[in-house]
């Protein structure tokens, strides 16, 4: 087995390759660094390594490495080489620069999750890969932060079909078996300007935009008391108002206004039975303002996941990180993984409250415990 970076080296190198994903084009970022960095690692290891670029994107790419018997089944290691971006001013420390105090690593990607790749690597160094019984493969995606669509990509193609996936986002390494999807949608208000001493001979935006405002909140309400999933610790979809824009002097009509939302759906539910209760929700509002009011995907959604399958994968990783299963309300690639038929949990190093938060870190106890986890899960399932 040749020899690659040691561990603190590959965080610094994984940490110092921006590769941020955003909508907006000022912040977004190629992956292909990330993704050149991996390459030469795993293949250094004996991995066979496949370069995916995202269609109609040539900067963005998935990896795929998989090393042991190539056929069907084995364990899929998976996560994605993206971060979202930082906040200026915010962070005590470069984002860019890997910063050990106080017993953790701070960096861009510490946590979620470039740093996940450095683990698995530390993980497969312990092994003889050359007496894998079944496959051990590792994806790398890209553009998880905001369209999914590596996940997605590669979930349409379909090019391997492992028994078992972990998805390695930072769950403390508690194994995660439902989550919530995301839908964000932006509403749109055009009313009729005019000067403000008549209002009769304008439309004002603001004031239909409050009319908006009540459906949603009835809606927010009536969302709540028709779903609810015990599992989780908000057990309903939520509804959240996040930004809103209008006007622009204080003695004229307002004539536009702009209301951005994100709405989390239970398993169970579609994003497109989601959009359905919200068209539904403002249908008596935009047929008293005819042409008015437009209702726009802010981004291409996430949909809800729950584990699917026997529950082999579930009763491994509980033995072996001793501890149960839970839900959570945030979204991650599992919906898409899973369409490769595989049983699929989330599991990975690191607290979900450092995710996207000035000075990420990820605490070093988690340099050792991570690695003899993976390990057991690959001589558990692949050996």
């Amino acid at each position: 087995m040749k020899k690659i970076p040691e561990l603190k080296s590959r965080f610094t190198q994984l940490i110092a390759t921006p590769s941020i994903s955003a909508l907006e084009p000022d912040w977004d970022q190629s992956n292909l660094g990330v993704i050149d960095l991996l390459h030469g690692w795993f293949s250094a290891l004996g991995f066979r390594c496949e370069v995916l670029p995202l269609p109609g994107q040539p900067h963005k790419a998935n990896l795929l490495a998989s090393i042991g018997p190539e056929t069907a089944g084995g364990l899929l290691l998976a996560g994605h080489t993206d971060t979202v971006p930082f906040d200026q001013g915010r962070w005590q420390q470069d984002p860019f620069k890997l910063t050990e105090a106080d017993n953790r690593w701070y960096g861009l990607g510490t946590c979620d999750m470039k740093g996940f790749f450095a683990l698995i690597l530390e993980a497969v160094q312990q092994f003889d890969l050359t007496k894998l019984q079944k496959p051990l493969l590792v994806l790398a995606t890209a553009d998880e932060e905001t369209t999914m669509a590596g996940a997605k990509a590669f979930a349409k193609d379909r090019p391997i079909a492992p028994d078992y996936a972990l998805i390695g986002e930072p769950t403390g390494l508690r194994p995660i078996h439902m989550h919530k999807g995301h839908a964000a949608h932006g509403i749109r208000v055009t009313g009729k300007s005019g000067h403000s001493s008549d209002p009769t001979k304008g439309i004002n935006a603001i004031e239909v935009m409050h009319e908006v405002i009540g459906e949603l909140m009835g809606l927010k309400q009536s969302l709540a008391k028709q779903y609810h999933q015990s599992d989780f610790s908000v057990p309903y979809p939520t509804l959240n108002l996040g930004s809103i824009e209008g006007g622009d002097a204080v003695n004229r009509i307002c004539p536009c206004c702009q209301l951005n939302l994100d709405m989390r759906p239970l398993p169970g539910m579609s994003l497109s039975d989601l959009e359905g209760h919200l068209h539904q929700a403002l249908a008596p509002v935009m047929a008293h303002y005819p042409d008015c009011i437009e209702i726009t995907a802010l981004h291409p959604g996430a949909e809800p996941f729950a584990y699917q399958g026997e529950s082999t994968l579930i009763q491994v990783a509980e033995s072996l990180s001793g501890q149960a299963t839970e839900a959570v309300n945030y979204a991650t690639e599992a919906p898409y993984i899973n369409q490769l038929g595989c049983q699929t949990l989330v599991l990975g190093p690191g607290s979900i409250e450092q995710a996207h938060q000035p000075d990420e870190y990820i605490d070093m106890a988690y340099l050792n415990s991570t690695p003899r986890l993976l390990s057991q899960f690959i001589n558990k399932l692949c050996l």
